[in-house]
């Protein structure tokens, strides 16, 4: 157990419920950015990348029938502590109704609620995925068609490019009859999938919702409509059960062993085989969840790297420019700088000219400057509209 959220009693909390549903999409996309890294350097990776779902689907595949026959419990669940139990009803007409209403839940699963487990948790993601993508693209070829007419979509319809060297000779070849059947009924496909999709998926995540919203609040003991049509609950694993796995995997392991045959060299390496096998399924949660949190690390570093190198260069503020100097027919600077320069008074409503700086009063540089078009003190050519206001007094 790698993982033990705190709470009292058997059920889980809905925070570990909720962790365990969404340890696989984690690990799906932790994946996925790995092999997108390590296909940067290595191109045939490129490859397994076109084919994600597959590759994620059986690796799942291999982990949750592993735990489910070992643990009785997903490969997610087994992180956290948790373990599945059958739910029975049992009916006695001797008590009362609530009595015979109860269910009891039991340890162990049956092979068929096994083989259901592995299905709900690897094949309806699969195939849920396959339809968004499928959904995705015909969303894409209508907006497609919308935009540039139904000659394109016809185009992208027939489901074939040419090729330049056909062109250049003239030829172009037709789709055969068995075919264009075929296009057809995948088109129809597509155009239904397109049209059931939203709903099924509507209809999807509002019993999804209304079944952890039940569960939170104490009204249902099943986190999911998958879990009520098995007929199981998940429940804490108790130290008993942890000790009840360990043992039931040596058992397991060491049947196995026994059902070798063939001549010794051959059992030989099935042993070796076997071993690798077992160590394999046995770090692979430990592995798996160091790799999310090492990948999801070093997607941090890059990226604040990536921030850090495209982030604009902040030079320093240039020097400000010389001080203009005193023209030799200008008026001189007064030694109190809080004086005007033109009235020798304290400055009343302090106005600045453009051109060169210096404060005056508003009405003596007004006057001065309608009149001269230039600065008093630097005689540098000025208008009324060089004079600025200052607010540094308010």
């Amino acid at each position: 157990m790698l993982f033990q959220v705190g709470g009292q009693g058997t059920r889980p909390t809905f925070f570990e419920m909720a962790a365990a549903q969404q340890l696989p999409v984690s690990l799906r996309a932790a994946l996925n950015y790995s092999l997108g890294v390590f296909a940067l350097r290595r191109p045939f990776l490129h490859k397994v990348l076109d084919y994600d779902d597959e590759f994620f689907a059986l690796l799942m595949l291999v982990l949750e029938a592993h735990s489910l026959r070992t643990t009785d419990a997903s490969f997610s669940e087994s992180l956290y502590g948790l373990r599945r139990r059958s739910v029975k009803i049992r009916s006695n007409k001797n008590t009362s109704n609530k009595e015979s209403s109860d269910k009891l839940p039991r340890s162990g699963l049956e092979k068929r609620q096994k083989l259901l487990s592995v299905a709900i948790l690897v094949i309806l993601p699969y195939l849920k995925s396959k339809l968004q993508a499928i959904y995705n693209k015909e969303r894409e070829a209508r907006l497609q068609a919308t935009l540039w007419g139904s000659d394109d979509a016809r185009l992208d319809d027939v489901g074939f490019l040419l090729d330049q060297g056909e062109i250049s000779h003239g030829r172009i070849q037709l789709p055969s009859e068995a075919g264009s059947i075929m296009l057809d009924l995948k088109k129809k496909i597509k155009a239904i999938i397109g049209a059931c999709y939203p709903w099924i998926h509507a209809t999807n995540e509002g019993l999804s919702f209304a079944y952890q919203l039940l569960y939170l609040l104490d009204a249902t003991g099943y986190y999911c409509p998958g879990l009520h049509v098995l007929g199981v609950h998940v429940c804490r694993a108790t130290g008993q059960e942890l000790m009840d796995s360990s043992s039931r995997i040596s058992r397991i392991r060491s049947r196995e062993r026994e059902r070798l045959r063939g001549p010794p060299w051959l059992k030989a390496v099935q042993r070796v085989m076997l071993t690798c096998i077992y160590t394999t399924l046995d770090y692979a949660q430990t592995g798996l969840i160091a790799a999310v949190f090492f990948f999801k690390m070093m997607e941090w570093w890059y990226q604040s790297a990536e921030e850090r190198m495209s982030a604009p260069t902040v030079y320093p503020p240039p020097p400000p420019p010389p001080l203009p100097k005193v023209a030799k027919g200008g008026i001189p600077l007064p030694q109190d700088r809080s004086l005007c320069p033109l009235c020798s008074q304290k400055r009343a409503n302090p106005s600045v000219i453009a051109v060169s700086g210096f404060v005056f009063c508003y009405s003596c540089i007004f006057k001065y400057v309608s009149q001269y078009k230039r600065c008093p003190i630097t005689l540098m050519p000025a208008s009324v509209e060089h004079i600025r206001r200052l607010f540094h007094d308010l």
